[in-house]
């Protein structure tokens, strides 16, 4: 018996060693293949889109690199549809997400956070005619969003039951579905909707209500804590610098808020 405990001690020594090895495999397998693997939206302006040289630019892409060259890795961008962008990080297609990604307690129950880097406001627009104010409003209308989005989730827990919430594939098939009049209301990015604007120049969108001020964070698979940190400190050397900021800027047209350009976890 009297053996049982440094046994047990042991084996607990033991079990935790593998857990920390576990934990930091995922940082120290990027490290010897040199390479960060980056899922990043291609359909999502001003985040991600592909340019006419087919090349990707957006807020999301300038982040993504600049987290690569941070740690020192060389960013390999891999373009990822926004329903399944999650499938693709926890299958472990990509190392990390960085794809106008929101953070909610579902969310967090299935992969981990960075801190924020750029915001986000989730809302309802759509045509000067119909009139919104709020969820309660939204009864008996019908209003676009891309499937498994942040406002299709939150729209999905507000909006009355009557509601009809028309779900597409990618953000290319909303906006083209507000554009060709398929739907008078849509849920989305407030820069987003602003962009739309452009493409609609006679039925500009018009903002009905925020469904929630947001944040887009870095995503990253469940106990990679290693990893983490090394993004994180990415940042926040970014934050201070400013040079985070100035991809904001460049891109939203805002800065960051002072609240979050001194958040650093």
């Amino acid at each position: 018996m009297k053996f049982i405990k440094p046994l047990l001690a042991a084996s607990f020594t033991v079990m935790s060693a593998v857990a920390l090895q576990a934990h930091a495999d995922a940082l120290a397998d990027v490290q010897k293949s040199g390479v960060l693997r980056i899922g990043v939206p291609q359909d999502f302006a001003p985040f991600g889109s592909v340019n006419s040289d087919l090349k990707l630019q957006g807020l999301d892409i300038d982040v993504a690199n600049l987290v690569a060259k941070g740690m020192g890795l060389k960013a390999q961008l891999v373009p990822v549809p926004t329903a399944s962008r999650i499938a693709y990080l926890q299958t472990h297609k990509i190392d990390l997400l960085i794809s106008t990604l929101g953070k909610n307690a579902e969310r967090e129950k299935v992969i981990d956070f960075s801190q924020g880097y750029a915001p986000y406001n989730n809302s309802v627009f759509g045509v000067a005619a119909i009139k919104v104010a709020n969820a309660a409003d939204m009864g008996g209308k019908t209003v676009g969003v891309a499937r498994s989005t942040f406002e299709d989730l939150m729209l999905t827990d507000t909006v009355p039951k009557n509601t009809i919430i028309k779900r597409y594939e990618d953000n290319n098939s909303l906006i083209s579905a507000y554009v060709s009049g398929q739907v008078q209301l849509v849920g989305t990015g407030d820069f987003v909707a602003y962009s739309l604007g452009e493409k609609a120049p006679d039925n500009k969108p018009v903002l009905k209500y925020v469904i929630n001020v947001s944040t887009c964070y870095v995503g990253l698979n469940k106990d990679e804590p290693a990893l983490k940190n090394k993004v994180n400190a990415a940042l926040t050397a970014a934050k201070k610098d400013g040079e985070l900021n100035t991809i904001v800027k460049k891109w939203l047209n805002v800065p960051m808020s002072e609240k979050l350009a001194t958040t650093f976890e």
